[in-house]
């Protein structure tokens, strides 16, 4: 007989796993044996199965039947606020680390595809679990793992040791990579990127993998899988769906309202219009990653009212540009307003107009090239580019 104990435990998450297709034969007995418990610390807020919101503190002194559901569940685990800042039992501003999701970490492994021999670079230890899995897979003299918080590094040594795993961890900067180390068979990054660090792919070897959660400012993430050439050229696929923490050094500053208006009522300067494009089709993460590829340098708020209306705002990072649009959900044309150089919402129609006019592809058709002259975002095939609306 099944008690609730296994259905809840290592079993029934593996059973899950397996059957959603992310943990494969051979990665099963390294799951078995490197159980996420021992990388994940007595005071979690768990997430929800899509990874952008968190719940209430699971602490495992005060409760530890539900701190062993939410380990043994299939959501990722926060596990430090606001780079280290946040105390208390409430949530933080923004997740800064965490133990990942598990269908999302051994997705990301089947796609970076280890063998025996493989030499890897881990970008972003966190708990340290993804580490330990490596390791297990590939002997810790094979697998180097960077992370950038000292304290977050430290208790992640803690947890390899308790599970009997010695990757090499340092404290440094992820995009510098590890030259010394170098050449790595597969890098794997478990943070976001908004530009591919150069040091991964010259310290990647020909034909070497590397696998990272690849986002746009605006919004929508995809992983990515580049294979690296024999010319130092990356190239690859968008594989899946993800909901990763940005890279430190790579994230965007998002300057406040009062920057754009610069204390003037609506619409201030701003140029009014109407547009039949209901700012509602355009939040789902493909139409904000379609977006985000087209209209670089560029970011969204919300503003919601308490009858259901919202007004949808979209800044230029350098502030010189704003554009508002007001929904209502019963309307069939919507108040904007554009203020700056750039025409912000224009732009975004017309990076929806380009997606429609090639049958809205879903990000699979999406591919990444990186290369001397820089990243381009492709649709198909490499010489079929994205178009960029904006310097």
């Amino acid at each position: 007989m099944t008690t609730r104990t296994e259905e809840a435990g290592p079993s029934g998450l593996a059973s899950a796993l397996v059957e959603a297709g992310a943990l494969t034969s051979d990665w099963l007995p390294t799951f078995k044996a490197v159980p996420r418990e021992l990388f994940v610390p007595d005071r979690i807020w768990p997430g929800i199965a899509d990874g952008t919101q968190q719940t209430a503190l699971v602490d495992r002194a005060k409760d530890p039947e539900a701190w062993f559901q939410a380990v043994y569940s299939d959501i990722p685990l926060t596990t430090q606020w606001d780079d280290g800042q946040h105390s208390g039992d409430g949530l933080g501003v923004t997740p800064t680390s965490s133990n990942s999701m598990p269908r999302m970490v051994f997705s990301m492994l089947a796609d970076l595809d280890v063998h025996e021999g493989h030499r890897a670079l881990e970008i972003g230890t966190g708990t340290g679990w993804n580490a330990a899995l490596l390791a297990h897979r590939l002997g810790g003299a094979n697998v180097i793992s960077v992370e950038y918080d000292a304290d977050v590094s430290k208790a992640a040594i803690e947890n390899l040791r308790r599970a009997g795993l010695a990757p090499l961890l340092l404290v440094g900067d992820g995009r510098m990579g590890h030259a010394s180390s170098a050449p790595f068979d597969r890098v794997i990054a478990t943070c976001s990127i908004g530009e591919v660090p150069r040091a991964w792919i010259e310290q990647t070897s020909p034909g070497g993998v590397i696998v990272a959660p690849w986002g746009t400012t605006y919004g929508g993430e995809y992983v990515v899988r580049l294979t690296v050439g024999e010319d130092g050229t990356a190239n690859g696929r968008f594989t899946r769906s993800s909901a990763f923490m940005r890279l430190r050094q790579q994230r965007t500053e998002r300057p406040p309202f009062d920057a754009y208006l610069k204390g003037q009522e609506w619409p201030a300067d701003g140029v009014r219009g109407v547009t039949a494009l209901a700012p509602a089709a355009i939040g789902g993460w493909l139409e904000q990653f379609v977006i985000g590829l087209q209209v670089p340098g560029a970011f969204w708020r919300a503003e919601r009212y308490d009858d259901g209306t919202y007004t949808l705002w979209t800044y230029s990072t350098d502030t010189q540009s704003w554009a508002s649009a007001d929904y209502e959900p019963e309307a069939n044309e919507y108040v904007v307003a554009q203020s700056g150089p750039r025409r912000l919402w224009d732009e975004t129609e017309a990076a929806i107009q380009w997606w429609e006019e090639n049958g809205r592809p879903g990000f699979d058709r999406f591919g990444l090239t990186v290369d001397s002259d820089g990243e381009r975002v492709w649709l198909d095939t490499p010489d079929n580019l994205v178009p960029r609306l904006s310097a």
